[in-house]
């Protein structure tokens, strides 16, 4: 984590908001970039007071949004390409991808609220609704709803437990030296 730490710490001091909405959309779309980190961090330079509270609470949400979006427009775009022209490699028949429609009109809505909170079930979720034609109206409550539970729920341990954290690590640190001094 310290190695990602180190890689992002000039981007987000350096553009802020900007480059949280940015890391978030792209991240959500499928950059490999471990968003549970970066909003742990987002949430302890808030708590420092190296970013600003509400622009960087917008930006994240805003960010996570567009990129479940992005991914749900690609879903749309790509659908019948992949169905009509790999479907037979992976035994995707029009008849199972309607039965993958129904089921996701049924129950997909909460797939794509919890599934957030499963890294990499959040990245796959904007493209199955897109390419099942989920409503859009239904995908953006339930999308919009647990990704903006997702980022609230780390920025928030990010914020929150920034305090307890650093005196954790201290103490550790301390004892550590001391153990080290005794051999």
């Amino acid at each position: 984590m310290q190695s990602f730490l180190n890689q992002f710490i000039p981007w987000i001091q350096h553009y802020g908001s900007v480059a949280v909405f940015l890391w978030l959309a792209l991240g959500i779309i499928a950059l490999p970039i471990p968003e549970e980190s970066l909003l742990l961090f987002i949430g302890f330079l808030m708590a420092k007071d190296k970013l600003p509270i509400v622009s960087t609470v917008i930006a994240a949400y805003a960010g996570t949004c567009s990129g479940i979006t992005g991914s749900y427009g690609l879903g749309i775009f790509t659908s019948r390409y992949i169905v009509r022209g790999w479907g037979r490699y992976i035994g995707l028949t029009e008849k199972r991808f309607q039965r993958a429609h129904n089921w996701f009109e049924r129950f997909g809505k909460w797939a794509l609220c919890i599934g957030y909170f499963i890294p990499g079930v959040r990245h796959l979720t904007g493209y199955v609704a897109g390419a099942l034609k989920l409503c859009y109206k239904h995908f953006a409550i339930f999308a919009y709803c647990g990704g903006i539970a997702w980022a609230s729920l780390f920025m928030s341990l990010g914020y929150f437990f920034y305090k307890p954290i650093n005196a954790f690590i201290g103490a550790l640190h301390a004892h550590t030296v001391s153990l080290l001094q005794l051999f």
